[in-house]
C-alpha cells in the first residue's frame, strides 16, 4: 500500500535507538560516496599540491616524515565520512524527537480515534454499509467535521467498489490514505514561513482572546533566535487589559525587543512606530500581537485593514504572513472563527494549539477541508518544543502509529 506502508517503514524504528544504525552508510557505501565525490577529489588535489610548493620553501632541519599522496587521501575521506556520520546522527537526533513530539501530543486522538477504528475492525469480517455507518460516527466524533466526513465516505465507498474491496484490514489503510488526501488534495502544501530577502519579515498574529497568540508568539520567537535571528515583538493589542504587559514579559525572557504605547493607544500607530524602530535596528523578524475582538467584526475588520496598510508603508511587501491562531479544543468553533478571520483578512496559515488537550485532533483535516488554509504549526504541549512545523506525515504517523 503507498502511503500506508511509506509511512510506517518511515517510522517504523523511532521508539527504538535502531533508528541511527538503520539510516547509516557501512564502510563500504562510505567509500562509494566518497570516492564518486569529485569535488573532494579536486579539494584533496589542490591541498596537496599546495602543501608540496609549500614544502619546497621550507628549511628542513631535521628529517621528518612526510605524508604521501596515497596517505593524504585516506585521511581526508576518514575526515570526510566522520564529519557525514556526525551530520546524519544530528539530524536523526531532529528527527526522533520532533516523531515522538507528535506522538505524545496526539496520545489522547489517537487513544479515543484509533481505538475505536482498530474495535470497529475487530467487530466485522468484511465491509459492509453497517460498517461504514459505524466509521461515518467515529470520524465525527473526531472531530473532522459533517462535510468533510461526507465527502470523505463518499470518495471512500467508490473506492471499495473500483477495488472490490471487502476485507478490513486493508480497508484500513485505504482509509489512512485518503485521509491523507484530505489534507493535500492534489496541492503543494507549503508549511515553512515566508521570510523576506530583504529585512524585517513581517509577522501578524491574528485570532480571538484565550487562544495562545501572546505564547505562541513567544515560542516563535524563541525558536527564531535558535536561529540567530534578531527579533521584535510588537503590541499591537491595546484594547485587552494586561495584553502589552504580557508581551513585554515574553519579549524580556525570550531576548527579543519590545515596542509598546499605554493600553488604549491606536494600534496602527504603535505598529507604524514600531516598524521604523526595527528598520532603524535592522531587525530580522518582526512578531505583531493584534486584538481578538471577533464580536465586534465589522470594527475588527477595518483595524486590520488599517494595519496591514500601515505595514505596507514601512515594509512594502509586508506583512509576510499572517497567521491566526486557533485553539484545537474549542473544536467546530475553531473552524468558525477561521471561515470569520478569513473574511477579513488575508491569511496565509494557521496555528492549532493545545492540540495535545483534546481527543479530536481531526481538525487539523477539517480546517484545511474547510477553510483551504494551510496549518504552518501545531501546539502539541507547554514547551517550545512542543510548537512544531505541521509535517502531515508525522502527523498521520502520531495518529495511526497504533495500527502500524
Amino acid at each position: 500500500m503507498g502511503l500506508f506502508n511509506r509511512i510506517k517503514n518511515m517510522f517504523k524504528h523511532v521508539d527504538e535507538e535502531e533508528i541511527e544504525e538503520e539510516r547509516e552508510l557501512d564502510e563500504e557505501e562510505q567509500e562509494e560516496v566518497v570516492e564518486q565525490d569529485e569535488n573532494l577529489e579536486n579539494e584533496i588535489e589542490d591541498d596537496f599540491v599546495q602543501e608540496e610548493q609549500e614544502s619546497k620553501n621550507e628549511v628542513v632541519y631535521e628529517p621528518e616524515k612526510k605524508e604521501t599522496r596515497k596517505e593524504r587521501k585516506k585521511r581526508l575521506k576518514e575526515e570526510k565520512k566522520e564529519a557525514k556520520k556526525e551530520t546524519n546522527k544530528e539530524e536523526k537526533e531532529e528527527i526522533k524527537e520532533s516523531v515522538k513530539v507528535y506522538e505524545k501530543g496526539l496520545t489522547k486522538t489517537r487513544e479515543n480515534f484509533v481505538s475505536r477504528l482498530i474495535s470497529l475492525t475487530k467487530r466485522y469480517n468484511k465491509v459492509s454499509e453497517e460498517y461504514f455507518d459505524e466509521l461515518e460516527e467515529i470520524l465525527i466524533m473526531a472531530d473532522i467535521g459533517i462535510d468533510t466526513v461526507m465527502s470523505f465516505m463518499d470518495r471512500l465507498r467508490k473506492r471499495v467498489r473500483t477495488e472490490n474491496i471487502e476485507d478490513v484490514e486493508y480497508l484500513k489503510e485505504v482509509i489512512v490514505d485518503e485521509l491523507f488526501i484530505i489534507y493535500v488534495s492534489d496541492e503543494i502544501i507549503v508549511n515553512k514561513i515566508n521570510y523576506s530577502e530583504k529585512a524585517p519579515t513581517v509577522i501578524l498574529f491574528v485570532g480571538v482572546n484565550g487562544v495562545g497568540k501572546t505564547t505562541t508568539i513567544a515560542k516563535i520567537a524563541s525558536k527564531l533566535h535558535d536561529e540567530g535571528k534578531s527579533v521584535m515583538m510588537i503590541a499591537g493589542d491595546t484594547f485587552r487589559a494586561g495584553a502589552i504587559e504580557q508581551l513585554k514579559e515574553w519579549a524580556e525572557r525570550t531576548n527579543s525587543d519590545f515596542y509598546g504605547k499605554d493600553e488604549g493607544a491606536d494600534p496602527s500607530s504603535v505598529i507604524y512606530d514600531g516598524l521604523e524602530e526595527a528598520l532603524k535596528n535592522k531587525t530580522d523578524v518582526v512578531l505583531i500581537d493584534t486584538a481578538g475582538r471577533l464580536q465586534n467584526k465589522d470594527n475588527l475588520m477595518r483595524e486590520l485593514e488599517k494595519i496591514n496598510k500601515v505595514i505596507g508603508k514601512i515594509v512594502p511587501d509586508g506583512p509576510h504572513e499572517t497567521l491566526l491562531v486557533i485553539d484545537a479544543t474549542t473544536g467546530q468553533n475553531g473552524i468558525s472563527q477561521a471561515k470569520a478571520f478569513k473574511e477579513i483578512t488575508n491569511v496565509t496559515g494557521i496555528v492549532l494549539t493545545k492540540l495535545d488537550g483534546t481527543a479530536k485532533g481531526g481538525i487539523v483535516l477539517a480546517i484545511k477541508e474547510s477553510v483551504g488554509i494551510p496549518v504552518k504549526y501545531i501546539g502539541l504541549g507547554e514547551r517550545k518544543e512542543d510548537l512544531q512545523v505541521f509535517d502531515i506525515e508525522k502527523y498521520i504517523y502520531g495518529l495511526f502509529k497504533d495500527m502500524m
